[in-house]
């Protein structure tokens, strides 16, 4: 977490496919979420290009299902989704659990924070500080919101490209730092 902080890692980024990337992880999770009576489905039609380091998005889209399957209730539907705004791609992922209190959703984000109706569950509360940092590093936004029932997390990537990748080269910089 504190690599993805301090961007250690932005000389892993390159383009990529979030939708690929997305597919991966339902695959990689489908096993344990039939294990737990709940299906994992994908909602995107086309690739959905981004700028990033494609196994930090897997580990935080990972995370994002792992915890939809343990909190998100049982015998229920997970989404993931990846779509495009006009303001950018965002990937989502809701399920039909119980869902996190809006006066939490800014805790949760904050490293061993945990839900007290999740203290008696596997973790150590650094899952969500974990998405929150590669969020950060490649320029996106998180957003919680109801699933009604359930929660909804949402990863809102910019339009375009907030890194400068040189053609041939090693370097990367922020296209703010020029």
């Amino acid at each position: 977490i504190t690599q993805t902080e301090t961007r250690d890692r932005t000389a892993g980024f390159r383009h990529l496919d979030l939708t690929e990337t997305a597919r991966e992880v339902i695959e990689l999770f489908d096993p344990a979420a039939e294990e737990n009576g709940v299906t994992l489905e994908l909602a995107a039609s086309d690739r959905m290009d981004v700028v990033g380091d494609r196994d930090l998005l897997f580990d935080a889209i990972s995370n994002l299902v792992d915890n939809a399957i343990k909190h998100g209730g049982r015998k229920g539907c997970i989404t993931v989704a990846v779509w495009c705004r006009a303001d950018g791609p965002v990937l989502s992922v809701a399920d039909r659990g119980p869902g996190i209190p809006i006066e939490e959703r800014k805790h949760v984000l904050k490293r061993f924070y945990r839900l007290e109706s999740s203290r008696n569950s596997p973790g150590n509360g650094l899952g969500l500080s974990l998405v929150a940092a590669v969020a950060s590093l490649h320029g996106a936004r998180i957003e919680m919101a109801d699933n009604s029932p359930g929660l909804r997390i949402e990863l809102h990537f910019p339009l375009t490209g907030i890194l400068d990748i040189p053609a041939s080269g090693s370097e990367i910089t922020r296209a703010s730092e020029g």
